[in-house]
C-alpha cells in the first residue's frame, strides 16, 4: 500500500548571489536524532515533552579540557564549581568526582553544597548578601569567604572577637580592565583605592587570616586580555601586602564568565566559530601570575570559578512543535511547547535550533514562539528552519547554563531533567513539577475554603 505524500506550502525563497554563507548560498541543515546515541523520540517517549538532557560523558570532557589548559601553564590550579550555574545536586557531585571544590553565593548554596558532601573547608562563599548565621556556620566549618562590602567586614570582625574564631577571608576586588560597561557593583574597587583600603583593615584586626584576592570582571566574556589586566592588578595587591605586612597571599582567584560556544544576540558570526577557548583564557592568566612582580616562597593557588564555560555545551533542550501560524505580515511562525519561562537564555543567544527527523529542502525564515500567553515568549525572532509540522521534535543546543536554576513556574510546570551516563543510560535527575508540588506550599483562610456559584 502506498502512503500518502505529506502535503507541503510552496515556498518562494530568494537567493543571495553576492554573500554567500560561510557553508555556500543555501543554509545547511542536520537532523539531531540522537543524544548520546539515544532517540530524540525515544527520549520524549520516555520522559514527556519538553525535556532536559544533560551528557555527564560531555560534562567531564569540557572540565577536563579547561584543567589542562590552565595546568599546563601554572603549577598550582583548583576549579570550583559555580553553584548558581546549574545547582542540580547530580551536576554539581559529577564536578565534584572531577576534584572541583564548591563556589556558592548564598546560604541555600552553602547547605547545599554541604548536603551533597562538600567539605567546608573546600567551599568558597561569595556574594553580597550573607547573614550572620550564614557567616558563622561558614566560619566554623573553615570555609573561604569572599567578603564583598565593608558592612560584611565588619560583620565579621564582630563574630570573631566574640567568638574567638579566626574566619579565612578574602576580598573581592573590582576594577577597570578595558571593558565597558565595567562590573563595579560587588566588591572593592582597585582603582579608587577601596581594595587597599579593606585588605589594611583586614590585617590591622588582627583576628582575621587574609587567605586571598578574588574578581569576576564579568559575564560571557569574550576577552580574554581582559583577564590578564585582571590578574596583574590583583597580583599588585598580593606584592603590596608581602612588602607591607610579611604577609603571602596563599590564592587568587580570578572568578568565572568565560564564554560558551553559544552565540550572543547581534553577534554577526557564530559563537563555535569566534568565542576564545579554555586555552586563549588559561594563556592570558597564566601569563600574566607569572611575570607579575609578586614573588612569595610558594606561587598562589590559582582557582577558577568557570560555570557556564563548562555546562553549557553539555545539556539540550528537547520539545515537540504544537502547531504554525502566519502573523499579519505573512511571516511563518512556528509554536513549541517550552517558552522561556524554562528557557531563559533565549533572551540574550541566538540558540541553535535543530530538527530531530528527517525532512525537506524546503526552509523559510521563521519566528519560534513557546506556549506561553505573553507577547515576549520568542525562542528565536528570526531563524531559517525548514518546514516542521505538528508533532515534529526540535532540539535545542547548549542549554545547560543557568535555564536550570533561573527558570520559573509561570502558566506550565517546569519540566523532568535527566542525564545520561558515561554508559549511555538515562537517568531523571529532577522530576517534573505536578499542581501538588504548588499546592502544597498554599494556605487558605477559613473564610475563603469554601464558594458557591
Amino acid at each position: 500500500m502506498t502512503t500518502k505524500k505529506r502535503y507541503e506550502r510552496p515556498v518562494i525563497k530568494r537567493l543571495e548571489s553576492n554573500m554567500p554563507a560561510k557553508f555556500g548560498g543555501r543554509s545547511n541543515f542536520e537532523a539531531v536524532t540522537h543524544i548520546e546515541n539515544i532517540a530524540v523520540g525515544e527520549l520524549i517517549s520516555r520522559f514527556g515533552s519538553p525535556l532536559f538532557v544533560i551528557s555527564e560523558k560531555r560534562i567531564r570532557k569540557l572540565y577536563k579540557q579547561a584543567r589542562q589548559a590552565f595546568e599546563t601553564r601554572y603549577p598550582r590550579v583548583q576549579f570550583a564549581w559555580s553553584y548558581k550555574t546549574n545547582y542540580l545536586s547530580a551536576v554539581c557531585n559529577v564536578y565534584h568526582q572531577e576534584g572541583s571544590w564548591a563556589e556558592v553565593v548564598s546560604g541555600f548554596e552553602y547547605d547545599k553544597a554541604i548536603s551533597n558532601g562538600v567539605e567546608g573547608s573546600k567551599i568558597i562563599f561569595n556574594g553580597p548578601d550573607k547573614t550572620e548565621e550564614d557567616l558563622k556556620k561558614a566560619i566554623t566549618n573553615q570555609s573561604l569567604i569572599h567578603i564583598d562590602h565593608l558592612e560584611e567586614l565588619y560583620m565579621l570582625q564582630e563574630i570573631a572577637r566574640s567568638t574567638r574564631q579566626r574566619p579565612k577571608v578574602a576580598i573581592r576586588v573590582n576594577m577597570d580592565t578595558g571593558v565597558y560597561p565595567m562590573w563595579d557593583r560587588f566588591g572593592f574597587n582597585y582603582e579608587n583605592g577601596q581594595a587597599w583600603d579593606a585588605l589594611n583593615k583586614i590585617m590591622y584586626s588582627g583576628n582575621m587570616d587574609l587567605m586571598g584576592l578574588h574578581t569576576h570582571i564579568g559575564t560571557f566574556m569574550l576577552s580574554p586580555s581582559a583577564y590578564a589586566v585582571a590578574a596583574s592588578k590583583l597580583a599588585q595587591l598580593a606584592r603590596m601586602v608581602q612588602q607591607k605586612y610579611d604577609h603571602e597571599i596563599k590564592y587568587i582567584d580570578m572568578g568565572g564568565g568565560f564564554a560558551s560556544r553559544n552565540t550572543l544576540k547581534g553577534a554577526y558570526l557564530p559563537g563555535q566559530d569566534t568565542n576564545p577557548h579554555f586555552d586563549d583564557f588559561a594563556e592570558a592568566i597564566s601569563s600574566a601570575l607569572i611575570n607579575s612582580d609578586y614573588r612569595p616562597k610558594t606561587p598562589p593557588l590559582l582557582i577558577l570559578e568557570t560555570g557556564r564555560a563548562l555546562i553549557d555545551d553539555a545539556a539540550w533542550l528537547l520539545g515537540t512543535v504544537i502547531a504554525n501560524k502566519r502573523l499579519s505580515d505573512g511571516k511563518r511562525t512556528t509554536i513549541v511547547d517550552f517558552g522561556v519561562n524554562v528557557l531563559f537564555t533565549s533572551f540574550w543567544y541566538d540558540h541553535r535550533i535543530s530538527p530531530a527527523q528527517p525532512f525537506t529542502a524546503y526552509t523559510e525564515d521563521t519566528v519560534m514562539y513557546g506556549p506561553l500567553c505573553m507577547n515576549i515568549d520568542v525562542i528565536r525572532e528570526n531563524v531559517s528552519m525548514p518546514l516542521l509540522n505538528k508533532g515534529d521534535y526540535v532540539v535545542v543546543h547548549s542549554v545547560g547554563a543557568y535555564n536550570m536554576t533561573q527558570w520559573m513556574q509561570f502558566i506550565t510546570l517546569r519540566p523532568k531533567v535527566i542525564m545520561i551516563d558515561t554508559e549511555g543510560n538515562p537517568h531523571v535527575i529532577r522530576q517534573n513539577e505536578v499542581l501538588a508540588n504548588l499546592s502544597s506550599m498554599e494556605q487558605i483562610p477559613p473564610h475563603l475554603a469554601t464558594f458557591e456559584l
